[in-house]
């Protein structure tokens, strides 16, 4: 009989410590990390590609459980058998190792790395809303620099020393940056640095200063831990002024920056951040000057900045963030002014591209690229441009604000405030930010925060004219309250008089008021201003209509669908009065066609596409297939629109009385009126409610029925008490 050895009958974690497998495991793992810590400085000193450390770290952790079944089978004694205990460690050793490598491939988009080759739109994320989750990462503020030569001359410089720093923290993932619209609030301020960092939400703050001397230029950068009021990191940096010392400051301090907070940079990031945007001084400070006017939002600003843009690209061809600038300039023109749509869109698509082509990873020229795609009503190519944008830039809270636009305009409510918020997170001091919360808010149904909102964008910015005309609508197509929204909607307008949207929006306040007066005489000093505006004419039709001048009527309707197509409200007002006068006069096809040429997509083969955007629309061609006996696509309209219309609210810019119209256009007449009232009560306001009671063709089912008479003498009856409240205010 064969004796025992001296390891039968022992336990197997007796084995695994005899035959030393722990610590050959352990010795195997402090090598790997050492070797791939090397392999770290090998690809970011030589720069390359991300996958190859990735590639390195996958394959030393497929050698673990290889390292640890060889130290089993070749201990001190060389045994081959297994027991079964044995075998079972060797297995859940191979599925632990398994799992990680699972883990580890699996697509993380935070942190994919971003593509290096300009080609097709790439993939969408997933639509559905990601849980908010808390910001866990280092944040940090980066304060306006202190301009130590005290020159006039030398502030552009120095902003634009603050701004490029600015950026290239904010490109580190790892942190958390608040962007420059915040900061610049704290610009010469005499707070200590924890109430900054209090009201921005941050725990550092970055503050620096820079002195501009001949040929050289002097930059001082410190850390600050906000709590403590402790430096965590300084540093001065003395060179000869050029563009190529600047990038290198300026990729030095971010680099500093995150190694301070324990924040690493990949090497994507670590790439960009030693990126030589230019070798001109003069175009670097060229496109500086452009920001600081793109900023301004206003006509001349804009004007200026693109000329700016067009002096550095001049410079220098090869600068992309010029021709980034340069686009942004150009979409922005078609906001704020009168430029047309189309051709300026199409030069602002030849910058992007040569931007992209130039610098694949410039996260702004992504989203100037979504918001042409949104502009010209690619929506589903935005949607993917502007996450291309956040993929790149985490921080950039410009990319958040143009999702969450996109989003709102494509009926994703929810989604749309989670992205807005997370923008007002990185940008807490934006007014712009604040009014695109507070309408998402409102189209989401939330009225109190919406209007908490807007009045913060007005604290924020008290000149911000818009600020106070979103707080008006709110106050009165939401609310119920006109007596509170006349002077804000005055004060809009008298804080943009170049605006004609204040005056024409003023004078639709007063005639859903029932002020026609002061409507007649308020649309009327807009139209002589701005006589060639379509909103103006829009409202000029309605006040026509009221008037009974039919042949009026057709003349505004027409000027306001013949405008440029960025003007949709103003066209859609148009198109249902040129439709009443054909209805009226049997000429269906020719209503339809002007349809079908401005929303074909109400018009597609299969199934009609609905949404937020074009639902009234669809409402507005349904009398018209009625008329033409064109039944089943009515009732293919009236399925969509009901669709549409489910996750919006009923008042402010929800659906309104939509429900109301889709019934009676069912010619289900008890329900249609059980709607309206119920609307009534809700505190319905719509600004051309006098509209929807005189004249709407979708209501021409229960228009004659007394209960019908009666919701609408009860609307009068309360407008009639709210010009009384107005006229005894002094």
């Amino acid at each position: 009989m064969t004796e025992p050895t001296e390891l039968e009958g022992e336990g197997a974690w007796t084995k695994v410590r005899h035959r030393k497998v722990v610590q050959w495991a352990l010795a195997y793992a402090a090598g790997a990390w050492a070797l791939l810590q090397g392999l770290e400085y090998i690809t970011n000193t030589f720069h390359w590609p991300e996958q190859f450390q990735q590639f390195s770290t996958l394959a030393l952790l497929v050698g673990l459980p290889i390292v640890v079944v060889i130290a089993w089978y070749h201990g001190d004694r060389g045994e081959q058998r297994v027991s079964g205990a044995e075998l079972t460690i060797i297995v859940l050793l191979l599925l632990l190792a398994g799992g990680f490598l699972w883990h580890y491939q699996q697509p993380d988009e935070k942190s994919a790395a971003p593509g290096s080759v300009v080609g097709p739109v790439p993939a969408a994320t997933s639509p559905a809303a990601a849980p908010a989750v808390a910001d866990t990462r280092p944040s940090i503020a980066v304060l306006p620099f202190e301009n130590r030569s005290r020159l006039d001359d030398d502030i552009s410089f120095v902003d634009g020393i603050h701004d490029d720093i600015l950026t290239q923290v904010s490109k580190v993932s790892a942190l958390k940056v608040i962007s420059r619209t915040s900061v610049e609030q704290f610009r010469d301020t005499k707070l200590p640095t924890k109430a900054i960092a209090e009201q921005l939400g941050v725990k550092s703050i970055v503050e620096g200063a820079v002195q501009r001397a001949g040929d050289r230029v002097r930059i001082n950068v410190q850390l600050i831990d906000a709590a403590s009021d402790t430096h965590l990191w300084a540093e001065s940096y003395d060179r000869e002024l050029t563009a190529t010392n600047i990038f290198a400051i300026q990729s030095e301090v971010a680099a500093a920056i995150a190694g301070a907070l324990k924040a690493t940079l990949t090497a994507g990031e670590r790439a960009r951040a030693n990126t030589i945007q230019t070798q001109s001084l003069e175009a670097w400070e060229a496109y500086q000057l452009g920001q600081q006017r793109l900023a301004r939002r206003t006509a001349a600003a804009l004007a200026e900045a693109e000329a700016f843009f067009r002096r550095a690209i001049e410079l220098d061809p090869k600068f992309a963030r010029a021709h980034t600038g340069l686009a942004s300039s150009l979409i922005l023109l078609t906001v704020y002014t009168d430029v047309q749509l189309a051709p300026t869109l199409d030069k602002a698509q030849r910058s992007v591209d040569t931007a992209l082509k130039l610098d694949p990873g410039l996260s702004d020229a992504w989203v100037a690229a979504g918001m042409i795609a949104g502009g010209r009503g690619q929506h589903a190519d935005a949607e993917k441009l502007h996450r291309r944008a956040l993929e790149l830039d985490p921080n950039n809270s410009k990319a958040l604000l143009a999702l969450s636009q996109l989003l709102s305009m494509t009926s994703r409510v929810d989604e749309a405030v989670t992205t807005v918020r997370q923008a007002a997170d990185l940008d807490p001091l934006s007014a712009i930010i604040q009014v695109n919360l507070g309408t998402n808010l409102a189209n989401a149904g939330d009225f109190a925060e919406a209007a908490t909102r807007y009045r913060r964008a007005i604290e924020i910015d008290p000149a911000l004219a818009v600020g106070y005309l979103s707080l008006s609508r709110l106050l009165a197509y939401g609310m119920n309250r006109f007596v509170e929204a006349i002077p804000l909607a005055r004060k809009a307008a008298d804080l943009d008089p170049g605006a004609p949207r204040g005056l024409s929006d003023l004078a639709v306040l007063y005639f859903a008021l029932g002020d026609d007066r002061s409507f007649v005489e308020t649309i009327g000093q807009a139209a002589s201003r701005w006589p060639d505006d379509p909103n103006v004419h829009c409202v000029m039709a309605i006040a026509d209509l009221e008037r009974g001048d039919a042949e009026g009527v057709l003349q505004h309707a027409q000027r306001s669908v013949d405008a440029d197509s960025r003007h949709d409200s103003a066209r859609r007002c148009g198109l249902f009065l040129l439709r009443d006068a054909d209805l009226r006069d049997g000429r269906y096809d020719r209503a339809l066609s002007r349809y079908r040429k401005a929303y074909p997509e109400l018009f597609l083969p299969a199934s009609p596409r609905i949404d937020r955007r074009n639902y009234r629309v669809a409402v507005e061609v349904v009398p018209v297939l009625q008329a033409l006996g064109r039944i089943d696509e009515a009732h293919a309209l009236l399925d969509g629109i009901e669709r549409a219309i489910r996750p919006l609210p009923r008042r402010g810019d929800g659906f309104g009385i939509a429900d109301v119209q889709v019934l009676s256009l069912r010619a289900e007449t008890g329900d249609a009126l059980a709607a309206l009232r119920n609307a009534e009560r809700e505190g319905w306001r719509g600004p051309f409610w006098r509209y929807a009671r005189d004249f709407d063709p979708a209501l021409a089912s229960i228009r004659d029925d007394p209960e019908f008479k009666a919701v609408f003498t009860d609307i009068e009856r309360d407008m009639a008490r709210q010009r009384a409240e107005r006229a005894a205010r002094p």
